[in-house]
């Protein structure tokens, strides 16, 4: 049914405004910031269609739309420049409202916020990428840097280069991340390998690892919290 045909408590702007946006459905609150559909398809019809599973043609969800590049939306009908430009903005507003909220309260407060963060970083990502999470002496975020990518070993991430750019910040502590495009989040013992052969490398400048957090779409793993750090 067209968004006009819906008596106006139903339509999705004015539900926001009158029940707040928690009483809005993914797709009522998608279809909202589309604004229009297309010639036989009404903007609530395509909101849900970009939410559809994959198998079905859509991205799997909020979480799935949301980390797709413009690229990736190009594919979809009824997604012209201007809809794809706004939802690619949405996500960078997203990332840089968790980065504010981090340098500004320690890390280590807000570990759920970590997550976030890292998961609107690099959950999409089609190939792995190792991050590092600069820290000051209050662990708060100085800056997040994407150091490596392809598969990671301990002959691919150099600790030499790690340790430069935690000199170059004069950081206090880091904070390891990378992804695992296949889904499973758990370390392998290549990330363990990995995790310990970094620590030992950034203690001889006296920098602590705080944490190694590896992150595949719809979920953020920390290696701190499983104790193999």
């Amino acid at each position: 049914m067209p968004l006009k045909d819906l008596p106006p408590e139903a339509q999705p702007r004015e539900k926001l405004l009158a029940r707040g946006p928690t009483a809005l459905a993914d797709a009522e609150l998608l279809a909202i910031l589309l604004r229009t559909g297309m010639a036989g398809k009404g903007v609530l019809q395509l909101a849900q269609e970009l939410l559809a599973p994959q198998q079905a043609g859509g991205f799997g969800g909020i979480a799935g739309l949301l980390n797709a590049s413009a690229q990736d939306l190009a594919r979809i009908k009824g997604l012209g420049p201007a809809k794809r430009a706004e939802l690619v903005a949405v996500l960078e507003l997203a990332r840089r409202a968790l980065a504010e909220q981090l340098q500004q309260r320690a890390l280590l407060d807000s570990p759920q916020t970590v997550r976030h963060y890292l998961q609107l970083q690099l959950a999409a990502r089609s190939h792995e990428v190792f991050a590092v999470m600069f820290l000051d002496s209050q662990h708060r975020l100085l800056a997040l840097e994407e150091m490596f990518r392809g598969t990671l070993t301990q002959t691919s991430v150099y600790p030499r280069e790690v340790v430069l750019r935690a000199l170059h910040h004069h950081c206090a502590a880091v904070i390891l991340a990378h992804n695992h495009p296949s889904g499973n989040a758990q370390p392998s013992r290549a990330d363990e390998a990995l995790t310990s052969t970094l620590k030992a490398a950034l203690a001889l400048i006296d920098v602590r690892v705080l944490d190694h957090v590896i992150v595949a779409p719809g979920v953020a793993l920390s290696m701190a919290e499983q104790g193999l750090l």
